[in-house]
């Protein structure tokens, strides 16, 4: 088949570390390429050169195999490349047609002609089953319809090479279902796929050959067909994983966390928890299972008092934390690890020594008559860093140049080491790769073991089988049936996730 892409001998450089080492890396046409590999491996590294947002100290680019120059994303969507960011690139205040062709708007005179421009959007939608309401604004639509504005706005461009960086880290999975067959689509009409990931089954689910990348260099290149996950996960590693994590049997202590008929709105104004009442103990793992948008967000967001209740009991072993602001809430003993750690968990231009102080920069030792003590932060962080195997260049290195794994770990230790009563684990393994999963897993697992109470939310439900000790099902701001996560099928917590009412509230 004709190779679509070659990269060769490619070396990228950045102070303190070298991101790509001599690097050589082929997608044919009309295939799904996978690159594979840890955070922080240097696969969006390599993807950006290929998009001309970086460019490469050695090596050389092939397109078509023809030798090419990519100084800029431009000269990239000229050469048919086109890239879907894991953050995306649109602009919240504008419709989604008015993102899609922004910086190429078809003229007609001195006008925009809207008309071509959405008749074309339109055929473009069908051609690709790509759903997106065209009028409406970016800020007011999903996150999977913004991907697929993403997805639009380079095929809007001519893209035949089309690079996916994480593109299912912020998905429900039902939307991941929708955009894997949206990729199955676009390789049937000819388009040439790379896709940046960590997540296995994806890979071997969507995947025809996968590239992997450890700590700046090429492992391997094989065909899915001819590998498993374990062996996967093993060469992306450096090490066997294990992709279930084993738990001692289940010590229940005292209750620790209350919820009480507690009623919530969302922010815009409508009722986002209904009636809402579970109990978590110590020594236990409570997942919440639920499609995205059915009140997981308010829920957290009212016990760790960014949002205030309308009615309802919220009680933290035996005191009443509801409407607390929340530094209070933390004092009394509740950490959370937010859902978006760039938007909620972390201050990005700010070092990971500050970072890790976030919570309790304001107390001995870290706090001196009204004076950072730097020399303790950063003594404290370092040995963090140590433990949790964050990553880093330094601990003064800032927080955004750190990859999204090495960004969580770092919300893990802050708000671990504070040895909260209640951990609030929100989308923990959300955008990292399968090494990280496994040490996050267990130190979750650990929080557990020590008796402390855990209230879990993700939308990955192996995550949710395989962690809980009971998981409550959320519908609408109503938890809908709490089941043992060794009696039910993922069968059975579907039916709930979409509205079928099952067993309610008894500790089980």
């Amino acid at each position: 088949m004709a190779i679509a892409v070659e990269m060769r001998n490619i070396t990228k450089r950045f102070p303190g570390t070298i991101a790509n080492d001599n690097i050589s890396f082929k997608v044919q046409k009309g295939e799904i390429h996978a690159l594979l590999g840890e955070n922080g491996a240097g696969k969006s590294t390599l993807m950006n050169i290929l998009f001309g947002l970086y460019e490469a100290d050695e090596g050389e680019i092939l397109i078509n195999e023809n030798r090419v120059n990519i100084t800029n994303p431009t000269v990239a969507n000229e050469l048919g490349i086109g890239m879907v960011h894991q953050h995306f690139m649109l602009v919240e205040k504008f419709s989604v047609l008015e993102n899609i062709i922004l910086g190429s708007e078809p003229r007609k005179g001195i006008n925009v002609d809207y008309s071509k421009a959405k008749k074309e959007l339109e055929q473009l939608s069908a051609k690709y089953g790509l759903k997106v309401q065209l009028d409406r604004r970016i800020r007011d639509i999903s996150v999977g319809m913004q991907q697929r504005v993403e997805i639009l706005k380079t095929l809007y461009r001519g893209a035949e090479i089309i690079i996916f960086d994480e593109p299912t880290a912020v998905l429900t999975p039902q939307e991941i279902h929708e955009l894997l067959n949206i990729m199955r689509n676009l390789v049937k009409e000819g388009k040439s796929i790379v896709l940046i990931t960590h997540k296995l089954k994806e890979i071997m689910s969507i995947a025809d050959t996968v590239t992997i990348i450890r700590r700046g260099k090429v492992i391997d290149s094989v065909e899915v067909k001819q590998t498993t996950e374990h062996e996967l996960a093993a060469k992306m590693v450096g090490r066997e994983v294990s992709l279930s994590i084993a738990k001692s049997e289940q010590q229940t202590k005292e209750l620790v966390l209350q919820l009480k008929n507690v009623e919530a709105n969302d922010n815009r104004g409508l009722r986002a928890l209904n009636k809402l009442t579970l109990d978590v103990y110590g020594g236990e793992i409570v997942g919440i299972a639920g499609v995205d948008g059915n009140g997981q967000s308010e829920l957290i967001e009212v016990i760790t008092g960014l949002r205030r209740t309308l009615s309802g009991e919220i009680v933290l072993h035996g005191q009443s934390i509801a409407n607390m602001r929340t530094r209070e809430v933390a004092g009394k003993g509740v950490a959370h690890i937010p859902e978006d750690r760039q938007h909620r968990g972390l201050v990005l231009d700010f070092t990971v020594a500050e970072n890790i102080v976030l919570n309790s920069y304001y107390k001995a030792p870290y706090n001196k008559r009204g004076f950072l003590d730097y020399d303790e932060i950063y003594a404290h962080a370092e040995r963090l860093v140590d433990k949790y195997d964050i990553r880093t260049p330094s601990v003064q290195t800032t927080t955004r140049a750190l990859s999204g794994g090495n960004q969580q770990k770092a919300i893990i230790a802050r708000e671990i080491v504070s040895d909260p009563k209640l951990l609030i684990a929100a989308q923990p393994t959300r955008g990292v790769d399968v090494g990280a999963i496994e040490f996050i897993h267990r130190q979750l697992v650990e929080q557990r073991d020590m008796g402390k109470a855990v209230l879990l939310v993700s939308f990955e439900l192996d995550e949710i089988m395989n962690l809980s000790d009971r998981i409550a099902v959320l519908f609408e701001g109503e938890i809908v049936g709490i089941v043992d996560p060794k009696n039910t099928t993922e069968q059975e917590l579907g039916l709930l996730m979409s509205g079928q009412r099952g067993k309610r509230g008894e500790r089980e």
